[in-house]
């Protein structure tokens, strides 16, 4: 989701002037919603004990499959397997390793599949790791050339790439979202995939991507299957699945976290898939964790005229009447549970509604507290900053839509909180 273009703040006086004119009432709840209740069965029946939340999750997991994400085509495909393809020790001045892996999608080596990239701390033996995807190609994580250049076809950047295909410009132009540096001095291992190598992110019919790999001859796609944040779930899935082969990784200590669509992707992943230990949202609005019912910023029909690929064709039948979709976004939220989850917005992000993100938040915390787990523990926005939260974590950080060293380190103490780990920086 990328937000529409804006001016640069030229000092926190007038960035300051800006989200007062965004939040007026930042403390204050937002307006009554008719949200479905995640606590109610679809007959009616409200759901008191733990023991009858099986049935209700999976009832709320059906409707977001037929009515937004499609229903992800299975597991594994007959063949998958991975092949590490390079392994540099020294890396990061010796603070750390890494590895690329081809996960290959069936068992011809050489057709679909993507690349893995893994980075692990060398003084932890088995390391937790943050999981995601990214935009543009894992040699824009970093700028050195030991990270191989993908192949696949990738957005156009004329400063970065010739004809949809990367180019050595490349390298580390993204490298501020993956603060490799610190998350390695903190005892973390980062793993990331090329988003593209699942299913590029442009409208073509599902004609390149993974799903044509799930297609039946003669059989068409209907409304109900899966689009490309589905399939970017999917893949999310199939990484871990690889890391579970490595031995420097604790694959039961898997953060799966995104910006952005990317952030869609994982919050989806997070609620398909239950291996995965932590669930973390960056700025991921509509569609994402912001409640669609609000309507603010980036609406169901915006977003779905701009991208007709990422969502099932139903969820287009919601365009301009969210309130007529039988799920919201706080049940996605609940399907996360009990795991930890962790929410973020950006002041100047109106596009992804932060406040719509923050309600969404709350509003998944009587699934938790059913399950024996805190919620959010707060009914009012926090000002900017100030993360709330420990089972269910929550910042609105100051500045633009965009995932910064600061919501990194939030995210590191979060899951080091949760994973008991020793907030240690490097040693000399």
């Amino acid at each position: 989701m990328n937000p529409p273009p804006m001016k640069p703040i030229p000092n926190r006086l007038v960035e300051a002037v800006l989200l007062a004119l965004a939040f007026p009432a930042i403390a204050r709840a937002s307006p009554a919603l008719v949200r479905p209740d995640p606590l109610r069965m679809e007959h009616g029946t409200p759901v008191t004990r733990a023991e009858q939340w099986p049935a209700r999750r999976s009832e709320i997991l059906k409707l977001f499959e037929e009515h937004v994400y499609g229903r992800i085509s299975g597991g594994k495909l007959p063949g998958c397997h991975v092949t590490e393809r390079k392994k540099v020790d020294g890396f990061l001045s010796g603070k750390a390793t890494l590895r690329e892996f081809r996960v290959a999608f069936t068992a011809d080596s050489n057709g679909p599949g993507m690349d893995l990239l893994v980075v692990s701390p060398t003084r932890i033996a088995k390391a937790p790791s943050f999981l995601g995807l990214n935009f543009r190609g894992n040699h824009t994580i970093h700028p050195s050339e030991e990270i191989t250049i993908p192949s696949s076809w990738v957005p156009d950047e004329p400063a970065y790439t010739t004809g949809n295909r990367a180019r050595e410009a490349g390298r580390g132009h993204m490298a501020s979202r993956w603060p490799l540096d610190a998350i390695i001095s903190r005892g973390f291992a980062v793993a990331t995939v090329y988003c593209g190598d699942i299913d590029p992110d442009f409208d073509d019919g599902f004609k390149n991507g993974v799903h044509q790999l799930f297609a039946k001859p003669g059989v068409e796609r209907t409304d109900a299957d899966w689009g490309t944040l589905g399939a970017w779930a999917w893949g999310l899935s199939r990484a871990l699945d690889a890391l579970e082969q490595v031995p420097e990784i604790d694959a039961k200590k898997i953060a799966v976290v995104g910006h952005s669509r990317l952030g869609k992707a994982a919050l989806w992943a997070g609620a398909t898939d239950p291996r995965f230990a932590i669930v973390i949202s960056n700025n991921s609005g509509c569609g994402g964790a912001a409640l669609s019912r609000r309507a603010v910023g980036e609406t169901v029909k915006a977003i779905n005229d701009r991208f007709p690929h990422w969502f099932c064709g139903n969820f287009k039948r919601y365009n301009g009447r969210e309130s007529e979709c039988p799920v919201d976004q706080h049940q996605l939220l609940a399907l996360i549970a009990p795991r930890p989850l962790y929410v973020a917005s950006a002041t100047l992000d109106t596009w992804a509604d932060p406040e719509g993100e923050f309600l969404a938040a709350v509003h998944a915390g009587p699934v938790y507290q059913l399950l024996g787990k805190p919620g959010l523990g707060v009914d009012n926005q926090p000002p900017p900053d100030t993360p709330v939260g420990s089972n269910v974590g929550y910042h609105l950080r100051t500045g633009k839509h965009d995932i910064t060293a600061y919501d990194w380190e939030r995210y590191m103490d979060f899951a080091a909180r949760h994973y008991e780990m020793n907030r240690t920086a490097e040693p000399p």
